[in-house]
């Protein structure tokens, strides 16, 4: 009888809030450097609360390597683009100063969309690095996940993608989301098994179904425009804006979906044939408009938070100045402090109110079927190289956790 195991969340809203503001207040006080170490904890944290069949992940990084990482990255960085910016002044072209003319001003413009090119193939490297970061210091039963290397592989096969999607107006989106996940996917293990992504890109069309309706009233929308019914062209742009957003997180939750359920875990790799020995599968079955009310719904109670925060711990001190009761120059520390305290307590509440519960919805919803094979998983060699995000964090792509 084949076994299954369904994903679980045992995380709670109060100890998350808690380790969030303590680790927001000190990244502040740090002037951002303890960031690295905030974000490790809160990882530690969100990893320990994701279980299966009562086995709960475990994150393993560190702070001190994030921050080794980080640092390394901004000196490439900036070697990089400094290089590229002297190539671009002795073609005459630069990001600075001010524009006395028409002609250098569509020369600054130049340099810049040329400089935010030459950053595109960085952001790609530092997503498949950072992804191949977080695998490797997960584990699960005390079994290492990884990467392999291929960091740059990706970088031209997604700005190559990208730029085919573009070309077709969108139209291509599919083929780019699905073969870059199976690139990403057909080089990442479960100790000595092997994930394969399957599935076709075709197969993703359906996910878009709701941005292909907002897509269609902003054009009926147009036609109101060109025939100059303004008011009519007006309501269909707004519905039609509104519906093609909702269209973006449904075709991300939908394809998360589809690419789930044709995901496999072998105990070798996919062309070797020994995947089909013993396969495990997965399923995925979230639901777009209770992740949109999450989203919604958290948003609103975060800045309903915020504006509190801000109001108690930053307008306070300007009600005492007003009844005189202490002097101006006195509350500026104070008020400094009260903002810092404010930001760092919104930040708090966006784990809570909106990154934790859309966890644990995705979570509580994946199952795993084939969990008789996980027995036959051996150790993986760690992982090195990976950079620790470096890149990543210094591009400020790290995301959430």
């Amino acid at each position: 009888m084949t076994s299954i195991l369904k994903g679980e969340y045992h995380g709670g809203a109060a100890s998350l809030f808690w380790l969030g503001l303590r680790t927001a207040l000190l990244t502040a006080l740090t002037l951002g450097i303890y960031r690295f170490w905030a974000k490790t904890r809160i990882r530690r944290h969100i990893w320990s609360c994701v279980s299966a069949d009562g086995d709960a992940f475990e994150y393993t990084g560190t702070g001190m390597e994030k921050f080794l990482g980080f640092l390394a990255a901004i000196v490439v960085l900036a070697l990089y683009l400094g290089a590229v910016q002297m190539i671009l002044f002795y073609f005459g072209l630069t990001l600075f100063g001010s524009a006395e003319t028409q002609a250098q001003a569509f020369l600054q413009f130049g340099a810049f969309g040329i400089t935010s090119l030459a950053v595109l193939p960085l952001i790609f490297f530092a997503q498949y690095r950072a992804r191949r970061y977080k695998l490797a210091r997960t584990r699960w039963r005390g079994v290492r996940f990884g990467v392999l290397p291929g960091a740059w592989g990706y970088v031209w096969r997604a700005m190559a993608h990208w730029a085919v999607t573009l070309l077709s107006l969108g139209l291509l989106w599919p083929r780019m989301t699905f073969y870059l996940e199976k690139y990403k996917a057909d080089r990442s293990w479960y100790g000595d098994a092997a994930f394969h992504q399957g599935g076709r890109w075709q197969g993703l069309y359906p996910a878009m179904k709701h941005l292909f309706v907002g897509m269609g009233l902003i054009a009926l929308a147009a036609l109101f425009a060109w025939g100059e019914v303004y008011v009519m062209a007006g309501l269909w742009a707004a519905l039609g804006t509104i519906w093609a957003i909702v269209g973006v997180l449904s075709y991300r939750v939908s394809s998360f979906a589809y690419l789930a359920r044709h995901l496999t875990l072998g105990a070798g790799a996919p062309d070797t044939g020994s995947l089909d020995a013993e396969r495990i599968t997965f399923e995925a079955a979230p639901e777009t408009w209770s992740i949109l009310w999450q989203i919604v719904g958290g948003t609103l109670l975060v800045s309903l938070g915020t504006g509190l925060a801000l109001g108690l711990l930053g307008l306070l001190p300007m009600g005492l100045v007003a009844l005189e009761a202490v002097p101006l120059g006195f509350l500026v520390v104070p008020t400094v402090l009260g903002y810092l305290v404010a930001m760092a307590v919104s930040s708090a509440l966006y784990l809570t109110c909106v990154a934790q519960p859309i966890l644990r919805h995705v979570t509580t919803r994946c199952t795993l079927t084939g969990a008789d094979a996980l027995g036959s998983i051996r150790q993986r060699g760690a992982d090195g190289d990976t950079d620790a995000e470096g890149f990543a964090d210094a591009l400020d792509i790290g995301g959430a956790f």
